[in-house]
């Protein structure tokens, strides 16, 4: 396989990941918009669920070597901080 297609294959993951990451966000910024209460358990279940598989999507891309174990982390890190965000900001409302 050449340089170039692996190059190209580590991208595509990486941008898939993320497009799922951005997922959970707009999830979360849905139920944050239209729940009363952030701490319901079925929000709470399906962002679970949602997190859990994304991590086990970046734990095989690692594995693969298609992405970095550093990369998968801020990919994880940075959605968790936006659900701080969000949650900190419906709290102010």
């Amino acid at each position: 396989m050449s340089t170039d297609m692996v190059t190209e294959i580590n991208k595509k993951a990486l941008e898939l990941l993320q497009r799922d990451a951005d997922k959970i966000l707009k999830l979360i910024e849905v139920q944050m918009d239209n729940l009363t209460m952030p701490q319901c358990p079925l929000y709470e279940e399906v962002l679970d669920t949602q997190m859990f598989g994304l991590s086990r999507e970046i734990d095989f891309a690692v594995r693969l070597n298609l992405i970095d174990e550093k990369t998968g982390k801020e990919i994880l890190d940075n959605l968790e901080k936006k659900f701080s965000e969000l949650h900190e900001s419906y709290k102010r409302k």
